[in-house]
């Protein structure tokens, strides 16, 4: 589970225990969570998850100025940190023997656009705007370490997840122009991503921006739906089996199963199952 829970799911009345029961409800092995913000540790304790905070050693779990956080219901291995926690880090996670690397992450969101296809710019155009922001930036700080494990993913599987805050180069292609005003955009974002062999679980599982658009990330009364929120992987160990995506407005109810859970968060999440071979 990938899930951006929006300033530690403190914005709405009970929003830390309303994300408890939706986290429940969903029952994850491991979560990848964004804007931990002092609420994850608190989180992991009551559904019983072993938690990692995405900082430095010796922070204090609850500390409410940390972005990321990994919970998981298997075991701990090591650490993996960079020099940008707020930007990415991992903690790998052992199952039956199988160590896998797990990354949370969140790219910056500027440049951004509710509707970036009425710009009034070509593809070309959209990708040179792209690249004028803190998002472009910060990518290539992290990019190093993004590289070092993709290229080790054959023996230890990586799993990266989060809130990207970019739309996909994979929901811009041919079959879904008729979307965004007849361009088709290769996102640098994702794209990236792509050229070192990270898959989407989300939309290889779900091919089609169409009838699945698996949108993240929506504001009430205006034009800005986009998917922003991912889980990829890279390994031969691994196969994506199933991914869905949920969301919900803040404050809204979310139906999931049979229950109807008080939404606390601005991002909806993604769910993806893997089949973990030897």
């Amino acid at each position: 589970m990938a899930w951006n829970i929006l300033h530690g799911a403190n914005d709405i009345p009970n929003g830390r225990e309303h994300a408890i029961a939706i986290i429940k409800e969903v029952n994850p092995d491991v979560i990848l969570m964004v804007e931990t913000y002092g609420s994850g540790k608190q989180i992991a304790d009551t559904l019983g998850y072993n938690f990692h905070l995405i900082a430095p050693e010796g922070t204090a779990l609850d500390d409410k100025r940390i972005n990321l956080s990994i919970m998981s219901k298997y075991p701990f291995g090591k650490r993996i940190d960079t020099k940008y926690p707020f930007y990415l880090g991992g903690r790998e996670v052992v199952f039956n023997n199988q160590t896998i690397r797990f990354f949370s992450n969140w790219f910056h969101y500027l440049p951004w656009s509710d509707a970036p296809e009425t710009l009034g710019m070509t593809s070309e155009e959209l990708l040179a705007w792209e690249q004028t922001g803190s998002k472009y930036e910060m990518i290539q700080k992290v990019l190093p370490y993004l590289k070092k494990y993709a290229s080790q993913a054959d023996s230890i599987p990586m799993i990266f997840g989060g809130d990207l805050n970019t739309p996909s180069h994979l929901d811009w292609g041919e079959n879904a122009k008729s979307l965004h005003n007849d361009l088709i955009v290769p996102w640098y974002a994702t794209k990236v991503l792509e050229d070192m062999g990270l898959v989407d679980t989300y939309r290889t599982l779900n091919p089609d921006p169409i009838s699945h658009p698996g949108i993240t990330w929506d504001t009430k009364g205006k034009k800005d739906e986009h998917r922003i929120d991912y889980i990829y992987y890279k390994s031969p160990k691994l196969k994506a089996v199933q991914s869905q995506s949920y969301k919900a407005f803040l404050g809204d109810t979310l139906r999931i199963n049979t229950n109807k859970i008080p939404y606390p968060s601005d991002h909806g999440f993604v769910v993806t199952t893997f089949q973990l071979t030897k």
